[in-house]
């Protein structure tokens, strides 16, 4: 939906995906395979509960070794090939502010989600993110009035947020953060298709061993 000059504009999509780096152009790819629509976005500012969110250590927090550079770049270079191929939405210019949960579409079911940006709101059913600790993502369900178990992954997943690449002491490698894109890329392909079959693996992503 386009919106007037001036104002602030809404768009409905599956999914939005926070982050522009390597997880989420795998999340994205690893959804467009399976005909799921996403938007992806940069970020993210919102955790921080008025404060900067420190997530800078999470994005290259092992000092990785020129080998994994290597491997990381190539993907991304195959990543990006196939989103532009494939009219993946990408934004590297728009940022996340701030995510609301609203009610279900139908009163029964997972929450819907608000994404704000500058430029508009993205609303969705299904949000991944791929920046944060775990101390900022337990804030993040504290704040929305859930409780945390020890899991907070599923947690997470219950409400419809997806980890790829976060919460982890170290940032993953490149093999396991495209492992962790196509788990999570299945898991809400079901949901949106819960009758649907899988997708082939072709093209970039099936050299990538995806």
């Amino acid at each position: 939906m386009s919106s007037m000059p001036g104002s602030a504009g809404t768009e409905q999509t599956t999914t939005v995906i926070i982050g522009t780096g390597l997880s989420g152009l795998a999340v994205a790819a690893e959804l467009r395979r399976h005909g799921v629509d996403s938007i992806v976005v940069d970020g993210l500012d919102l955790l921080g509960a008025g404060q900067p969110a420190n997530t800078t250590s999470l994005q290259r927090c092992d000092a990785a070794d020129s080998d994994t550079l290597r491997e990381r770049n190539e993907i991304l270079r195959h990543l990006r090939n196939y989103a532009a191929s494939h009219s993946v939405d990408i934004r590297n210019t728009t940022r996340a502010v701030q995510l609301t949960m609203l009610g279900s579409a139908d009163g029964t079911g997972a929450p819907q989600w608000q994404v704000h940006t500058p430029t508009g709101v993205l609303v969705a059913d299904h949000i991944v993110l791929t920046r944060c600790a775990h101390s900022q993502l337990r804030r993040m369900i504290n704040d929305f009035g859930l409780s945390v178990g020890r899991n907070v992954a599923a947690a997470m997943r219950a409400i419809g947020i997806y980890l790829v690449g976060v919460g982890e002491l170290i940032t993953p490698s490149p093999k396991e953060v495209l492992r962790q894109a196509k788990t999570v890329g299945q898991a809400i392909s079901a949901r949106v298709n819960p009758n649907g079959g899988g997708f082939p693996a072709t093209g970039s992503l099936a050299m990538l061993g995806c």
